[in-house]
């Protein structure tokens, strides 16, 4: 299958521009739209929340994955395969944290090109159509890739200690894998919160940090919106 995580939203075109290219090389491969509202512009708060949703994707899965503020500039277009998962997008870190917890991984850079690339639509264009030949099971090569070195970003930490997205239910998740976290109380914006393992453990109204499905500290209300907490806002930093 054909996984997309991006932070184009469902509105306006641009999720339909890229499914469709996706029709016209692979029309009978199944295409999932993961997640569409990724933190807008912010490869580095994406790149964790990437992490966390593909750990569920099996082996042989196509991840397009587009967060991607430099498109049209120098960053390189690529795909690196991890674990058996094709992963396609920009050179930004968006795959840092899924190198850095590979078992095995390798890098291409995509050399071919389409007759028609626009300079700010990438993930349509270029990506698209190199993630449905992946998809069809075509080899690096007939896909159009060179072999790169795997990029990486080591000043990054592990885990990212901020708030990164919210959910529809003004839930915030961290970039913070719950299994590496240490101690039951947490501090972020001049809350201090407990931890509890569902929402039903506490009082209507209260606020707590949880694990959530995907395996992240998540910050929620019971029966509320973290998301109206004061300071508790994409960024926010998290301690433990």
């Amino acid at each position: 299958m054909i996984a997309t995580f991006t932070d184009f939203g469902t509105q306006g075109p641009y999720l339909g521009q890229m499914e469709m290219a996706f029709r016209r090389l692979a029309p009978a491969v199944p295409v999932v739209h993961l997640l569409a509202d990724a933190p807008v512009f912010d490869p580095m708060a994406s790149a964790y929340l990437l992490a966390a949703l593909a750990q569920d994707t099996p082996p042989g899965t196509v991840l397009l994955s587009v967060v991607d503020p430099g498109v049209g500039g120098d960053r390189i277009p690529m795909v690196v395969k991890v674990d058996g998962r094709w992963l396609v997008g920009p050179d930004n870190g968006l795959f840092e944290p899924l190198i850095r917890r590979a078992v095995s991984v390798e890098a291409w850079e995509i050399v071919w090109r389409p007759e028609r690339l626009s300079a700010t639509f990438h993930g349509r264009d270029l990506f698209a159509p190199v993630a449905a030949r992946l998809a069809l099971g075509q080899g690096p090569d007939a896909a159009g890739l060179r072999p790169m070195m795997v990029p990486r970003r080591p000043h990054w930490p592990d885990d990212l200690g901020r708030v990164i997205y919210f959910d529809h239910y003004g839930n915030a998740w961290t970039g913070l894998r719950a299994a590496m976290v240490e101690g039951e109380h947490m501090e972020v914006a001049g809350h201090r919160l407990r931890k509890a393992r569902t929402f039903g453990e506490l009082a209507p109204g209260e606020a707590f940090w949880y694990e959530n499905s995907s395996g992240l500290v998540e910050i929620a209300v019971n029966g509320g919106r973290a998301d109206r907490l004061s300071g508790i806002e994409s960024g926010a930093f998290v301690t433990i």
